[in-house]
């Protein structure tokens, strides 16, 4: 994945980076390590019998109206990935502390809102170089309605549900102004002719047949009030405004019912069970909470009870006007979500560790087929191995914890399982600060030697020395 040319090379880094098959030139920002680019090509995505393949297309056929997108290649630009969307140029994701960088101006997406007004632009110009890597393209051909599902890449601390390289849905839904206006008023006129309804405050029970959204009925628990703390756009009327928030909300229900009833269903066959119970009129308690993103306002967080604990799924929200201005598209309001996959797939399959979705072992691949969700069934847990390693952190300042992530895991790729600070302290006199962390190493397919492990730690240790300026203690 580098490429290095000794004319122009500085200090050993390299000149070049390929990534998905295209040469950038390297420069101080460049950070994206060879581990990290390795994984660009695998696409997940596309093996239907794998987890995160299966709770893609699940989705996918939960909008049937929408363009699907899961090709978009992930290496993109700081104006897609930050300055389209609203990110203040102080912001923390901009870090290369948090982000993998190709060059300063290069980066692997941090998330799939970075395709958000790309996509747009794409609708309203007919670009049919992307237009034609939509899949259910001619159901939206504008791009007025769609779904991008893609990995992302940040940098991260590392444990069972961390890892540097995850996937995201991405949902867009856009409105004319004069679509919004009908709707509205045929809306009005059901109420009327519906009469008035009870129920308690902040509670509802929302048939999710209105606007085409089936037929399944969620209880909706919410307070949230559109206002100071949680605003509309000047550019937004309050009706238009609560009717994108209510499609959103509807179709965030209609998505969320489908998936866990048939994980639900599925539990209960492993379980011996019969499924009978899991049919289409369940009743799921979804909460939404007021939250805050750059690029939509207002926004929110959705919750689902699901087995007794609240689940966190996604956030969304009416996007900021100025995107849909950018597009060319000022006649139109609409809303997105967004959430990974992979957090939702480990509760739906019973996946215990993060690492497992790369894993090429028979005995988890051979486990799932397409359009199915059934719970993993854990095959041999491998002995772990436990090192520790201390030094004294640089005294010229710049060290982040997750130089020592990305570090390890470039040195030991997934034999580690986890990295964790266990100690911290400034000595008095010195004023110098000490970390020490503990790495577990644990191959999730086979047996690994106290000699394997002794010499990866050696590499680790040097690689500490050398590349982040520490001291060994």
């Amino acid at each position: 994945m580098y490429s290095n040319s000794s004319s122009n090379s500085n200090n050993g880094k390299p000149s070049e980076i390929s990534a998905m098959g295209s040469s950038y030139p390297a420069d101080e920002w460049t950070n994206a390590t060879q581990a990290i680019l390795s994984k660009t090509g695998r696409n997940l995505l596309h093996h239907p019998s794998h987890p995160l393949a299966i709770l893609k297309d699940i989705i996918f056929k939960e909008f049937p109206t929408f363009a699907h997108y899961d090709a978009l290649s992930p290496v993109v630009s700081t104006v897609q990935n930050f300055d389209s969307l609203g990110f203040s140029k102080d912001h923390p994701g901009r870090s290369k502390t948090d982000t993998y960088y190709i060059n300063e101006s290069t980066l692997l997406r941090t998330h799939t809102s970075a395709h958000q007004l790309q996509l747009l632009v794409a609708g309203t110009q007919k670009d049919a170089g992307l237009l034609k890597q939509a899949k259910n393209g001619d159901k939206a051909p504008g791009n007025e309605r769609f779904l991008v599902a893609a990995d992302v890449y940040r940098r991260d601390e590392i444990d069972s549900s961390h890892y540097p390289v995850f996937h995201q849905m991405e949902g867009v839904c856009t409105f004319s102004r004069k679509e919004i206006q009908k709707m509205i008023h045929e809306a009005s006129a059901e109420k009327e002719s519906a009469g008035p309804s009870g129920g308690k405050t902040g509670e509802s029970n929302v048939n999710l047949s209105q606007a085409g959204l089936g037929n399944r009925v969620a209880k909706l628990m919410d307070n949230t009030i559109i206002g100071s703390s949680n605003p509309k756009q000047p550019e937004h009327a309050v009706d238009e405004v609560a009717f994108v928030a209510e499609h959103m909300k509807q179709s965030m229900n209609r998505m969320v019912i489908q998936i866990l009833t048939k994980a639900m269903a599925a539990k209960k066959s492993s379980d011996g069970q019969t499924s009978s119970s899991t049919n289409g009129d369940a009743e799921f308690p979804v909460r939404w909470i007021d939250a805050y993103f750059p690029f939509t306002s207002p926004s929110w967080e959705m919750e689902v009870l699901y087995q007794g604990e609240w689940l966190e799924i996604c956030g969304c929200g009416v996007m900021k006007q100025e995107i849909l201005d950018n597009a060319g598209m000022s006649d139109r309001i609409g809303w997105a979500f967004g959430f990974g996959l992979e957090r939702l797939a480990m509760l739906l399959f019973g996946i215990p560790d993060i690492r497992l979705f790369w894993s090429t072992d028979p005995r988890f691949t051979e486990q799932f087929l397409p359009g199915q969700i059934n719970t993993f069934r854990p095959f041999s847990r491998h002995p772990s191995c436990t090192k520790d390693v201390s030094f004294w952190l640089p005294s010229t300042g710049g060290f982040h914890e997750n130089d020592v992530m990305d570090l390890v895991r470039e040195t030991a790729g997934d034999l580690v399982e986890g990295v964790k600070l266990i100690d911290s302290f400034t000595h008095p006199k010195t004023g110098k600060t000490s970390h020490c962390y503990r790495i577990n190493y644990c191959s999730m397919d086979r047996n690994v030697t106290n000699e394997e492990i002794n010499e990866i730690q050696e590499k680790v240790r040097d690689r500490m020395v050398r590349q982040l300026g520490v001291t060994l203690r």
